[in-house]
């Protein structure tokens, strides 16, 4: 999941599209969302340590490219919630958006910019599926 991360930084950055994409990441407990997240949030240069937002709802990681706002609505009851972290203002600053649970709050369902489901297959391997509403390169995925 980490390579696949990688794998799709890589191409919205080279394309130009890395600001103001929202991605939705869906999948069980255990699936591989917030792996997936590192690698990408990697990709895009950041070398800190890199938290999961399970309790913080948060985590902003400034790059050259854009803001990369990786967000987890596991813990999130209404859309009302996201208004205390600042949702609106990150996306009137087209930071890209990384959105565990987005299934949690209904009402952003139509900010999704690239989908992405991933299932178990069995316990070392995952199957990822990627909707997106632009046109996206192949991205090259292990």
């Amino acid at each position: 999941m980490d390579e696949a991360g990688r794998a799709l930084a890589r191409t919205l950055i080279a394309g130009g599209k890395l600001a103001g994409t929202v991605i939705f990441l869906s999948g069980d407990l255990g699936a591989g969302k917030t792996t997936f997240c590192r690698g990408f949030i990697r990709e895009c240069g950041v070398t800190d340590h890199i938290k999961s937002p399970t309790y913080t709802l948060l985590e902003q990681y400034p790059t050259s490219h854009a803001r990369i706002c990786h967000l987890d609505l596991y813990r999130i009851a209404d859309a009302e919630e996201l208004e205390f972290v600042g949702f609106r203002e990150l996306l009137e600053e087209e930071a890209c958006l990384l959105i565990e649970w987005p299934e949690r709050v209904a009402e952003i369902d139509p900010l999704a910019t690239i989908r992405l489901d991933i299932s178990h297959i069995d316990q070392s391997s995952r199957q990822l599926s990627i909707q997106s509403s632009e046109s996206l390169p192949e991205i090259p995925v292990p």
